[in-house]
C-alpha cells in the first residue's frame, strides 16, 4: 500500500508542470497565444473619453504573436482599445436579426461547421465577420475551428468570435438562427 501512495504522489508531482502549461501559466508566460488557450472572459469595457485610435502599425506585440488581434493566455486582449463612438462599429440597426443566445464565453466553445467570412454557422447559428475585421481570419478553418463568442462591451450590435486554435479574433455580426 506504501509503494501505491508514493508512485501517486510521485505521478501527480511530475504531472504538475504538464497541468500548469495548459492552462497558460507555463510554455511561454502569460504572453502564450493560441494552443487551445480559451479566455475566461471577454475584453474590459473601454474607459475614459471616447476616441479614435490612430491605425495600428502592428499588432505583433512580441516575436512569434499574430499579426491580428489576439489574446495572451493571461487573458489580456491585445487590439480591443478602440472607443464606445468609434464610427466603423456603428449599426444603424443593431441586433437587427436578434441577440446570439447561444452562450457565451469559457463553457461555450462551438465548432465551425462551414461557410466563409462572408456567412459561418455552427450549433444552427449564423454570423459575418466585420469587413473592417476580414484580413485577420486569413487562416481560419470554416469547417474546423473551433470559436468562442464573447460579447462586445463596447459596440452595440457586434461579438467577438475568438478562434481557440489561433488565438486570434474578429469582430462578428450575428445574423440569426435556431
Amino acid at each position: 500500500m506504501r509503494l501505491l501512495t508514493k508512485l501517486l504522489a510521485v505521478s501527480l508531482i511530475l504531472s504538475l508542470p504538464a497541468l500548469a502549461q495548459h492552462n497558460g501559466h507555463g510554455g511561454g508566460g502569460g504572453h502564450a497565444v493560441g494552443g487551445g488557450y480559451v479566455p475566461h472572459h471577454g475584453p474590459p469595457p473601454s474607459h475614459g473619453v471616447p476616441h479614435e485610435p490612430a491605425p495600428k502599425a502592428s499588432y505583433r506585440d512580441y516575436e512569434g504573436h499574430p499579426e491580428a488581434p489576439h489574446v495572451h493566455h493571461n487573458g489580456e486582449w491585445v487590439g480591443h482599445d478602440y472607443g464606445r463612438d468609434e464610427a466603423r462599429f456603428h449599426l444603424d440597426h443593431p441586433w437587427e436579426h436578434g441577440r446570439f443566445t447561444g452562450g457565451f464565453g469559457r463553457g461555450h466553445v462551438w465548432r465551425i461547421g462551414g461557410g466563409g467570412p462572408n456567412r459561418f454557422w455552427f450549433g444552427g447559428f449564423y454570423f459575418a465577420v466585420a469587413p473592417f475585421d476580414l484580413a485577420f481570419c486569413n487562416g481560419w478553418l470554416w469547417d474546423n475551428d473551433d470559436v468562442v463568442i464573447y460579447e462586445d462591451p463596447d459596440h452595440d450590435g457586434w461579438y467577438l468570435a475568438y478562434n481557440v486554435r489561433l488565438g486570434t479574433y474578429v469582430h462578428v455580426q450575428y445574423l440569426g438562427g435556431q
